[in-house]
């Protein structure tokens, strides 16, 4: 009995090692292959990464910014150079150098716009001295000085660089200009613009300054009768009619505003109502506008113009001067652009994908490039075979009707031909070349087409240099890239139809969104598209509205309206701060 019940425990114990064992082993097995299925995991994951490619900006402009804020693949590595850390809504500059807007308000930290992305994104405060586009090499230079007061240097690899610095103010070599005058293309012009007016108050108001010395103190002179300079005029004009002749009584009647125009009207890229509003306001205004009136030297006191049209000089004196016409070439863009072979060139020129012709994955955008745009003569021919569906030597109505919206995708210049004719449609193109027949029944020969669109080449205009050009141009780039890889393979050539070799994506097309003009006094001109114009102080609430909602964050956007509030209940600040 005592046996059996050895037995019986020696049984049981064998069976709960055996039961523990198992376990064991089953815990081992299945851990076992568990880790190995990880590490194949692992190893599979780590073969499947692809890796990433290098892309560089250069700027934090509207161009820089638009296209940081659009891209949304996470498979670029981007690294952003630029002297600045920061992004600035330069529209509201004017409003910066009169108080009505702090310089803070309408900045954005890059960083903040990267935290809000999900790509691999850094940035380095530095500026760029040479572009080696053979090797894909930037070298740049260092923006903070180090211990040893010296900037460093540093070389910056990529698979593509994107252009996007802008531009220089061009000074035209006229003498005296880049000591004597400021400049309005950065928040710290505006800051210097609006320290340096109050100085001018404050020195007018001295007792020992005579009389006439105070009235060339307080004569602000304005080159260039452009949207920058003409808004400058009239933000200045508000800041002191409303504001600083409260603060300084005994001067007031000495202040004076010239704007000096070389061509034969201010704001002359607007509707001529525009132009003559503007014009007639600031005379009555008091702002003296003189066009034809070209400078030709500028010294610490006087600024010398030669009339247009009887070629006579004057001497002007002034107080502060300000620049606001015309954009140079920044030196290390012109040295990129003798390097490609582009020579004697006022901007970059690209195609109408944005890519800088003559190198290999660089683009370039905003005010440091310009679309080199297709001309249809070159490529009348392919236009023709393109057309010919049935190879007989003519193309008829149906025929062009066919891929006429293609020619219109690649050629808009062709669009814009018919508009300006004032034409019902291409029929009527080809009516011209074979006269009044039957528009179903005409038919017409590459000698006969060539003849119908020989002015359409005439119609192409480069895009201006603003700051809603440079934006949209971002926007379109980083759709792009985020397409890359099947638009890598674009094919080349004049022109591609559905279905046989179609671009895979389209070219870029400014589409103009209009365009305003303060005047001062709380009216505004607006011209819109469908040529639709609009002047007043509905206006002015308009450019309220589209000028806040285009800010590129919440912040921004509050900071502005806030600002707005703050003008309108305690006035301007006047402090030299």
């Amino acid at each position: 009995m005592r046996n059996f019940s050895f037995f019986h425990r020696f049984s049981k114990t064998f069976r709960d090692y055996d039961s523990q064992f198992k376990l064991v082993l089953l815990c081992t097995t299945v851990s076992g292959g568990g880790l190995l299925a990880y590490g194949e995991a692992v190893a599979t994951s780590d073969a499947a990464v692809p890796e990433k490619k290098k892309v560089l900006v250069l700027g934090t402009g509207w161009a820089g910014t638009s296209f940081l804020r659009n891209l949304n693949d996470p498979r670029y590595e981007v690294h952003v150079v630029s002297p600045r850390n920061y992004f600035a809504f330069t529209p509201l500059l004017p409003s910066v150098t009169c108080g009505t807007i702090e310089a803070r308000s309408i900045v954005e930290p890059v960083r903040n716009i990267f935290r809000k992305k999900h790509v691999d994104s850094r940035f380095s405060e530095a500026e760029c001295i040479k572009i080696d586009a053979v090797n894909r090499k930037v070298y740049c230079r260092a923006n903070i000085s180090n211990n040893s007061n010296e900037k460093e240097e540093f070389v910056v690899d990529y698979d593509y660089l994107i252009i996007a610095v802008g531009a220089n103010v061009n000074t035209f070599n006229t003498p005296g200009v880049t000591e004597n005058c400021h400049f309005l293309k950065e928040v710290e012009d505006a800051q210097r613009i609006r320290r340096t007016v109050i100085d001018c108050f404050e020195r007018a108001s001295l007792p020992s300054v005579s009389d006439e010395e105070k009235k060339r103190i307080l004569h602000f002179a304005i080159v260039g009768g452009g949207p920058t300079g003409v808004e400058f005029a009239a933000a200045l004009h508000d800041y002191v009619s409303e504001d600083l002749v409260k603060l300084y009584p005994g001067v007031k009647d000495l202040f004076k505003i010239t704007l000096l125009e070389a061509g034969g009207h201010i704001l002359s890229m607007f509707d001529k109502r525009i132009t003559t509003f503007a014009e007639d306001k600031f005379r009555r205004d008091g702002i003296d506008v003189k066009t034809g009136s070209m400078v030709v030297k500028v010294s610490d006191k006087e600024i010398s113009t030669k009339e247009m049209k009887t070629g006579e000089m004057s001497s002007i004196p002034y107080g502060m001067a300000v620049w606001s016409t015309g954009i140079g070439t920044r030196p290390f863009i012109k040295d990129f652009m003798t390097q490609i072979g582009q020579i004697n060139r006022r901007a970059i020129a690209t195609d109408e994908w944005l890519r800088v012709e003559g190198t290999n994955n660089v683009y370039a955008l905003g005010d440091c490039a310009t679309i080199n745009q297709r001309k249809v003569m070159e490529d009348i021919v392919a236009i023709f075979k393109k057309t010919d569906a049935d190879n007989s030597g003519t193309i008829t109505l149906k025929e062009f009707q066919a891929v006429m919206d293609d020619i219109f995708e690649r050629y808009p210049q062709v669009e814009l031909f018919l508009k300006n004719k004032q034409m019902r449609g291409i029929a009527d193109l080809l009516e011209e070349s074979k006269g009044d027949v039957e528009k179903e029944s005409i038919e017409i020969n590459i000698e006969e087409l060539k003849t119908a669109l020989l002015n359409v080449d005439s119609q192409m205009k480069f895009l201006p240099a603003t700051a809603q050009v440079a934006s949209q141009q971002g926007a379109y780039l980083a759709k792009c890239f985020d397409r890359m890889e099947e638009c890598e393979k674009n094919p080349e050539g004049p022109i591609r139809f559905r279905g046989e070799g179609r671009h895979r994506f389209k070219p870029f097309r400014y589409k103009h969104l209009g365009q305003f003009a303060p005047l001062g006094g709380e009216q505004t001109a607006a011209q819109l598209p469908g040529d639709w114009v609009s002047i007043g102080h509905s206006s002015q609430w308009l450019w309220y509205s589209v000028y806040a909602s285009k800010q590129v964050s919440w912040r921004t956007r509050a900071l502005v309206v806030s600002d707005w509030m703050r003008r309108f209940i305690f006035g301007r600040d006047s402090s030299q701060i």
